[in-house]
């Protein structure tokens, strides 16, 4: 499918996926991308965003507006990860619909799987375990919106598909030394114990926890891949209950190589303490990617070139990161 004549809402520009996003589409010739920013349009008012779809006469609609955080986050503000997730995305899936929007992609997570999901998660381990209670209200909001696109699809014949990415890092992520994921937030303290010649820097858990780490511009290019693939490609490769797709690299590392590797691209030069008093979080993540691989989709950015590509981004920008 060549969407370039179409117009294209990406929801959450000004994340670090959406903006991945828009900048993919642009890079390959899509002309009538819309977004629209917090103060033009609240997706939270389902009323505002049921009006912006259907004046805007949209064709596709990239969901990648969430609320998201590391462990620390979704333990202080559980309330606020389910709620706003679920009304977000209820909003513009329903309105995507009733506007006539035919294509949409919904943007997951890898915390949808249980727990103690055999590695590598298959999309098929969906519902078969307990979740990670410490994002339990992150991940129900994301299962929410997985079994929405399969409902609407299955009721109203649309094509609304949905992927799930591994955790993802780059340009535009939330550097919050407290309240970002753990390579963001790893990086920003590092950065700024070289900064101050810190003897050392703590790191919450053990460090034997693993975890896959996909750059933001490979999602991106995945994003695009899938919302465009011919149907009979995606049919092929998927099931009417079992839609979602996992994007990732296939490849982990513990949270102790991903700190030595960080401290290596910023040059920092201290000791490095895990602290076993802090949770750890799922014991390891690691995506079954065979699916994705199958439609003829694989990652360009290894995991060192992608680190020392945003820790150049985050020089260029950290005076005037959040935090």
């Amino acid at each position: 499918m060549d969407g370039r004549t179409q117009t294209i809402f990406v929801a959450g520009h000004r994340g670090m996926v959406g903006s991945a996003i828009v900048r993919r589409l642009q890079a390959q010739g899509h002309a009538h991308i819309l977004t629209a920013d917090r103060a033009s349009l609240d997706l939270l008012d389902q009323a505002a965003v049921r009006r912006y779809l259907a004046d805007n006469r949209i064709d596709q609609v990239y969901l990648a507006a969430a609320k998201v955080g590391g462990i620390h986050a979704n333990n202080t503000y559980p309330a606020e990860f389910i709620h706003d997730n679920l009304v977000i995305q209820t909003n513009i899936i329903h309105a995507a619909h009733t506007s006539g929007v035919d294509r949409l992609l919904f943007l997951g997570s890898s915390c949808i799987y249980p727990k103690l999901a055999e590695q590598p998660m298959r999309e098929d381990a969906l519902l078969t375990g307990v979740l990670e209670p410490t994002n339990e209200p992150y991940a129900i909001a994301k299962i929410a919106g997985i079994k929405m696109c399969e409902s609407y699809n299955r009721q109203y014949g649309r094509r609304y598909r949905s992927v799930m990415p591994t955790n993802l890092y780059g340009p535009n992520d939330n550097f919050h030394p407290e309240n970002a994921h753990v390579l963001p937030a790893l990086m920003r303290r590092l950065h700024e114990a070289k900064e101050a010649a810190q003897a050392s820097v703590t790191v919450w858990g053990t460090g034997r926890a693993m975890r896959e780490f996909l750059h933001v511009d490979d999602m991106a290019r995945a994003s695009v891949f899938v919302m465009e693939m011919e149907d009979a490609v995606y049919a092929a490769n998927t099931r009417p209950d079992l839609s979602h797709i996992n994007v990732g690299t296939g490849e982990d590392c513990t949270i102790r190589e991903l700190a030595e590797a960080l401290a290596r691209v910023i040059g920092y030069e201290g000791r490095l303490d895990f602290d076993a008093t802090k949770p750890d979080g799922t014991p390891r993540k690691l995506m079954d990617v065979s699916r994705l691989a199958a439609m003829g989709w694989r990652p360009e950015i290894g995991l060192e070139d992608g680190l020392r590509q945003t820790y150049r981004w985050f020089l260029d920008n950290h005076a005037t990161l959040r935090g």
